[in-house]
């Protein structure tokens, strides 16, 4: 499918994030508890899948073609160590949670302005539950946790990168179409988990991978198959660290590792360079 117009594919995208997410919320709080906790396995289970086949772009022939043998492997190591570190020292992962935490309580204010809006007009008197602090902390620490997760799993995805690249080199969005599918019902899933965080999230795939496609169009044919694969498997490990984090088993500071998406790029063609 060839489309003229750069930027669909993410606006499809982001079409059907939102309403996955919006069926998610509705019917989130007709689900007990432990069935919220099995969706997050489970969605974490299928991402550790999703990670171990980007991973493999560390094997593509033209990477390795274009590197040596050996080279792949230690140009994502260097990728990650590198983006880790300068991720660690500009601190992004702290960033981003005060980032969602900050929009959550503007959320929560504008609730409770209503709220008493409501109690006012009613002639009720307001009365304060001991148990609203923790309540508000719980409902934070949700809002944080489902927008951060989301967005960096929709964004982080070899999809979401190779589709929108994908798109703005004019090779059509049928990466995006396929992305957008698997984005409606994994949104569904997740909103019904982590409530209105996972819809927010949706700004930051039509940011990122507006991003990205514009930076195709930029560059035209320029990116070499090497570069892709290796941001793809860079990506892949990252999608690992969200998968353990989906399933409580390590709390990855995946954020920190962003920059090492633009370090991947750059250290291949170094080697490339150097070879």
């Amino acid at each position: 499918m060839n489309v003229d117009f750069p930027g669909l594919g993410t606006l499809v995208n982001v079409g059907t994030f939102v309403v996955g997410s919006l069926l998610g919320m509705a019917v989130g709080h007709r689900l007990p508890q432990r069935t919220h906790a099995v969706v997050t396995d489970i969605l974490g289970l299928v991402t550790l899948l999703v990670a171990a086949l980007s991973a493999v772009a560390v094997t593509d022939a033209a990477f390795v073609a274009a590197t040596g043998s050996g080279a792949p492997v230690l140009i994502v190591l260097g990728s990650l160590l590198i983006g880790g570190i300068a991720g660690s020292l500009l601190r992004i992962e702290d960033r981003l949670e005060g980032l969602a935490g900050t929009i959550q309580g503007w959320l929560a204010r504008r609730t409770d302005a209503r709220r008493s809006s409501g109690r006012r007009a009613s002639h009720r008197p307001v009365l304060i539950d001991a148990t609203e602090t923790g309540q508000d902390h719980a409902a934070r620490e949700r809002f944080i946790e489902g927008w951060l997760t989301a967005s960096l799993l929709f964004c982080v995805g070899p999809l979401a990168i190779l589709g929108s690249l994908s798109d703005g080199l004019g090779r059509g969005i049928d990466q995006l179409l396929l992305k957008s599918v698997l984005d409606g019902f994994a949104a569904l899933a997740f909103a019904s988990s982590f409530g209105v965080g996972v819809l927010l999230s949706a700004v930051s795939v039509g940011v990122v991978q507006g991003l990205v496609t514009l930076a195709g169009v930029l560059l035209g044919s320029v990116l070499p198959d090497a570069h892709i694969a290796a941001l793809t498997a860079t990506g892949g490990l990252m999608l690992v660290g969200i998968g353990l984090r989906l399933l409580h088993l390590k709390q990855i500071p995946v954020g920190d590792l962003l920059p090492a998406l633009v370090v991947a790029p750059l250290l291949t063609q170094l080697v490339i360079v150097l070879r």
